[in-house]
């Protein structure tokens, strides 16, 4: 389950943040995930409840924004939505399709105190 090394990274930047920022409890953490990065939003949850537990982000809720796929293809160089990998190009049916974004997890904001 590689959502439980995601949330472990993520408390780690958060808990860097907090020296740095001084701030003392996050309430939300606002996430980016591609849509092709293969996490499951709810494990996330669970597996980041799990580990922050006793830390400044402890109890904090995660909100998503996902991010959709797109791909260029290397042969016509079109660039389209991917929903999959393996992708296609939809106009001269290339394979493979070079992808852009969608693969990606960030944090974007915080909201502390």
């Amino acid at each position: 389950m590689h959502e439980l090394s995601l949330a472990e990274s993520a408390v780690d930047l958060i808990a860097q943040a907090a020296r740095r920022d001084g701030f003392v409890r996050v309430h939300v953490v606002h996430l980016e995930l591609g849509a092709l990065a293969c996490v499951q939003p709810e494990a996330l949850r669970q597996a980041f409840d799990a580990v922050s537990a006793g830390g400044v982000a402890a109890g904090a809720r995660l909100e998503f924004v996902t991010i959709p796929g797109e791909g260029e293809c290397t042969r016509c160089a079109v660039v389209s939505p991917i929903v999959e990998e393996p992708a296609l190009c939809p106009v001269c049916r290339n394979a493979p399709v070079r992808v852009l974004s969608g693969t990606s997890m960030r944090i974007v904001d915080l909201e502390v105190e």
